[in-house]
């Protein structure tokens, strides 16, 4: 009869995997001798190593004990089944482990080749890391907001980036960034965006999504909160003065 320290020994366990095993039923717990120890028999420690060797191969607690009573066939039959199981588990941790190594290049985890491939174009244009990450982030919520808009939108920042004046203004874009939101730059600045923008038709307030891409943009830079209200307000103006000008037939 051995005690559980030697039958731990012979499973080549610990006595807290024995008493564990107790208490989740796998292994039953004898009754205490006369002296007070627990006494465990040849068949425990038979029961004890192939409950190892099942768990060491992956099989979970709950089905070991099913598997330790079944008929040769239902024995096979199981471990086809957990075998299975296990490789679609494996099939799942190899696709973490590809996502995570994607991790390696941030971007391209949760952004398209092309997204990608325009942040890139900014870094080899000089633009700043801190740019980069806050037009990247730009890109992950317009993914999530309008995702359909997506191609497009890469194609034409791709685009943007052959002409000089778009290049230039990306590049001042970035150096104002740390700009004071008074200082004459800004002023300037805000000039030449106002007139990049009526030049490509585009609208600083021409979105509802757009809010939460702009205020990703604001909250990383006081003077880029007044760049962006400004032009704002200006297209706003553009749009009013538009809606009242008379028409052709007006004159008539």
């Amino acid at each position: 009869m051995l005690t559980i320290s030697q039958l731990a020994a012979t499973a080549g366990v610990t006595v807290r995997t024995v008493r564990h095993y107790h208490h989740v039923g796998l292994l039953p717990e004898p009754e205490r001798d006369a002296s007070g120890y627990r006494r465990y028999s040849a068949q425990a420690a038979v029961d004890l190593i192939r409950i190892r060797t099942l768990a060491d191969a992956g099989v979970p607690l709950a089905r070991i004990d099913a598997l330790l009573h079944a008929q040769p066939d239902e024995f096979a039959a199981a471990i086809t089944d957990i075998d299975a199981a296990l490789q679609r588990k494996i099939d799942q941790l190899t696709e973490h482990r590809r996502r995570i190594a994607e991790l390696a290049g941030g971007e391209s985890l949760v952004l398209p080749p092309g997204a990608v491939a325009n942040l890139n174009r900014m870094r080899s244009l000089g633009v700043s890391e801190r740019t980069v990450r806050l037009e990247r982030d730009v890109w992950i919520l317009m993914q999530a907001l309008e995702p359909q808009s997506m191609p497009q939108a890469i194609q034409d920042k791709a685009a943007s980036f052959d002409d000089p004046e778009t290049t230039r203004l990306y590049l001042a874009c970035d150096q104002s960034l740390d700009w004071n939101p008074h200082d004459p730059r800004v002023d300037q600045l805000i000039d030449d965006l106002d007139a990049w923008e009526i030049e490509h038709d585009q609208d600083s307030d021409r979105a509802t999504s757009a809010a939460l891409v702009f205020s990703r943009i604001t909250e990383t830079s006081p003077t880029w909160q007044r760049i962006l209200a400004v032009l704002a307000q200006r297209a706003k103006q553009r749009r009013n003065r538009d809606s009242v000008k008379p028409s052709p037939s007006d004159g008539r």
